[in-house]
């Protein structure tokens, strides 16, 4: 049978008209054009009854009024199964780290959400290795959170651990999906993953900052549709990282823009928020398998009433947030304890001794943070006895909280920890208790468990005799 047919009446940019004489496509339809059929489009509104109104996603120079148009009859579909593990995608399927399209069957990536009444709601902790996040701000299975931050405070390397410790700890899947990032840092992503040996494990989608906006706003959903089917179909847990889920708004904003729609709020689409809906709406957990999501927010001028980390905000039942101040400082991960929040952290779901350990160490260092303007101005030996005793533990704490990852090892030479809660709760127990009060400070700094701390003083000693 022939394909629709029609041609191009108008290019702007990444926006293009086509007139269809016999029927109109669907809407989300994946349309084709030019030499190949190598710009692929997708029909995104009716402008009268015989015009749609498409957006590239790809490049559209060479193009020119009178091209005809193809009406492929269907949306842009990627392949899914476990035949994709170990690859590395664009937002139409095509292998980036070989030849040609996947031999794994595709499918839509347009899909509804779970319906509510198939949706599982118990609370279950997802136990990262990493001893911040698992002790002050824990993460829930099957949902989302949130990793913020201004440029270069470390979220992409957090998230490489993150991949890394699924992996390593669950033998789970993961699905990464870059959004408008830096065509290296996909190179770099992917050559780490491989290095680690957990590529097999794991499938990597990328639309890049050069790529049209088109790309940017649909590869979100090509990764939501792979997760969706390792969950659905293989009844696996999959962790889908996103980074970065403010260059899926920008892109968005980019196209509304080129659509010609009024602007909103500090120039931000007026459709953001059911936009970020319809993506976010789709991670949820089933009674076969879970969808937990992991995204780095950038966060435009460290402005956290921006209209994009506000809608992003209302989304995550866990927000963490990185600090370029605690970055200065070499305390890595630069994961801010005191504005970094959890709906986990309840004595109901993680447990009456994790929530006191949790409440006190936020206590601690909050008192701390208070107290250094007195520091700076008068000296610590202006304190009380009680509040000396306070900054201490505050001090030992923060550096205890700091982690070696395995992603850095190369860089810092130290080998990476992977921290079970008991173990990490266990260590901030004693200090809060004081027990290590003939410690020094870098006895605790980038450790696993307490007991290396115990190594460290030990090895210390015997130098220094």
């Amino acid at each position: 049978m022939d394909k629709n047919l029609g041609y191009i009446k108008s290019i702007r940019g990444s926006i293009i008209d086509v007139v269809f004489e016999h029927e109109l496509p669907f809407i989300n339809n994946k349309l084709v054009t030019g030499a190949d059929d190598q710009v692929i489009m997708e029909a995104a509104s009716y402008i009268n009854d015989s015009t749609v109104r498409s957006i590239a996603l790809t490049s559209t120079s060479g193009l020119s009024r009178g091209d005809t148009v193809k009406d492929t009859g269907a949306p842009i579909k990627v392949p899914v199964g476990e035949e994709i593990l170990g690859s590395m995608f664009d937002v139409f399927g095509n292998t980036l780290n070989g030849e040609g399209k996947s031999k794994a069957m595709t499918k839509s990536i347009h899909q509804r959400p779970v319906p509510f009444s198939e949706r599982n709601t118990t609370n279950e902790l997802f136990i990262t290795g990493i001893k911040v996040i698992d002790i002050l701000t824990p993460l829930a299975r099957g949902e989302k959170a949130g990793l913020f931050g201004g440029a270069g405070v470390g979220k992409t390397v957090l998230i490489t651990e993150l991949i890394n410790n699924t992996a390593k700890k669950t033998k789970g899947y993961s699905v990464f999906c870059g959004i408008g990032e830096r065509s290296r840092e996909a190179e770099e992503l992917y050559r780490e993953v491989k290095e680690a040996k957990i590529l097999d494990n794991a499938v990597l989608i990328f639309a890049q900052m050069n790529e049209p906006p088109g790309a940017r706003f649909r590869v979100g959903h090509a990764a939501l549709t792979m997760a969706e089917y390792f969950r659905d179909v293989q009844k696996k847990d999959v962790l889908l990282l996103i980074d970065n889920i403010f260059r899926f708004i920008q892109a968005g904003s980019e196209v509304s823009g080129l659509m010609g729609k009024m602007p909103s709020r500090v120039g931000y689409q007026p459709t953001l928020a059911s936009e970020l809906a319809e993506l976010e709406e789709r991670i949820s957990s089933t009674r076969s398998g879970a969808i937990t999501s992991i995204q780095a927010v950038y966060v435009p001028a460290d402005d956290f009433t921006d209209p994009s980390a506000t809608h992003t905000f209302s989304h995550l039942s866990a927000s963490i947030v990185l600090s370029r101040k605690r970055a200065s400082q070499g305390l890595y991960p630069a994961i801010d304890p005191l504005s970094s929040s959890s709906n986990m952290l309840n004595a109901a779901i993680v447990g009456e001794k994790h929530y006191t350990i949790a409440r006190e160490i936020k206590k601690t260092l909050a008192t701390y943070e208070e107290l250094k303007d007195i520091i700076a101005m008068l000296g610590i030996e202006e304190l009380s006895v009680e509040n000396r005793s306070v900054v201490q533990r505050a001090r030992k704490l923060e550096r205890f909280l700091t982690q070696p990852f395995f992603t850095t090892a190369d860089i810092t030479g130290s080998e990476g920890r992977l921290v079970e809660l008991e173990n990490a709760l266990d260590g901030c127990e004693r200090i809060l208790n004081d027990e290590f009060q003939d410690y020094r400070e870098s006895d605790f700094y980038m450790i696993g468990g307490i007991e290396e701390a115990e190594e460290r003083k030990k090895k210390r000693e015997k130098n220094e005799t």
